[in-house]
């Protein structure tokens, strides 16, 4: 199964704006392998928001991530966009501070991937986040597509 997540968060620190918006989406106990965007044939899809428990803390997740991380006084926004197909799929993702050039990219990315794969009249979807700036903290916006389980690192 592949759950699409999100979260927004706020820190002193880059990394640390993006560790709490990891842990709004539900994956911050976990280290993440980034994937490309192709989605498995036959792989049931599920938006939720907020993952629910993958295994145990440490293991490895593999995701496809939209990730914006923003200075002081600046938004971030981020966004997923894909076509869930019989036999296959693909996803597409943006990050940049303004929620709608996020959404144009996201669509006329999302629609030049469908075509490079042959898919007729996909039915596209999105999901877009935004987080506004908090004082002098780091900003950050994410949407993930986590792919099925954890698994043991080492």
């Amino acid at each position: 199964m592949i759950r699409i997540v999100w979260g927004e968060g706020t820190a002193g620190t880059a990394k640390a704006s993006f560790d709490a918006a990891l842990a709004e989406a539900g994956l911050h106990q976990y280290n993440l392998r980034q994937l490309s965007s192709v989605i498995p044939p036959d792989a049931p899809l599920t938006v939720l928001g907020t993952a629910p428990d993958l295994g145990r803390s440490g293991n490895v997740l593999d995701v496809v991530m939209a990730r914006q991380t923003s200075p002081p006084g600046a938004r971030a926004a981020a966004g997923l966009a894909w076509t869930d197909r019989e036999g296959a799929g693909v996803f597409y993702e943006v990050e940049d501070r303004d929620p709608e050039t996020v959404r144009e990219l996201l669509r006329t990315g999302i629609e030049r991937g469908c075509q490079l794969r042959g898919y007729q009249d996909p039915a596209i979807q999105m999901e877009v986040v935004t987080a506004d700036p908090a004082g002098d903290r780091y900003t950050t916006a994410t949407v993930l597509a986590a792919y099925g389980e954890s698994e043991r690192l080492v």
